[in-house]
């Protein structure tokens, strides 16, 4: 399973649904973007220093996903089948659908347009 951006921060938080939809650790990847929009969303946290030290964690034992050369060929399909059907998402939902697309996992998330990209799960709590 993926982790979305807002999954991250359910984590952070101790969301108890959150965890009865995760499965084992090993079985858990977090896309890159994701970790570049948790840490700018903690950059002026009061509690930065702890999130830090946490999403340090976070990454030693899950797997980050990057975005590499084949990537983008998932993600030039997923925008072009959006605008198509007129429902564009935010662009960096695209690149994490575009993951999920060519990993073939599930997204974590309780952002309802990842519903909008076809051929891809999303688990909500």
């Amino acid at each position: 399973m993926i982790l979305d951006t807002n999954a991250i921060s359910a984590m952070a938080e101790g969301d108890i649904a959150l965890e009865k939809v995760l499965p084992e650790v090993g079985s858990q990847f977090i896309p890159v973007i994701c970790l570049g929009e948790y840490r700018a969303g903690i950059i002026q946290s009061r509690a930065r220093r702890q999130l830090e030290r946490w999403l340090q964690m976070l990454e030693n034992s899950r797997r980050v996903l990057p975005v590499v050369f084949d990537t983008t060929h998932f993600y030039a399909e997923i925008v072009v089948e959006l605008r198509q059907a007129g429902r564009m998402i935010p662009i960096n939902d695209v690149w994490v659908s575009a993951l999920a697309r060519q990993h073939d996992l599930p997204v974590v998330s309780r952002d309802a347009h990842f519903d909008q990209v076809k051929e891809l799960q999303r688990v909500s709590w």
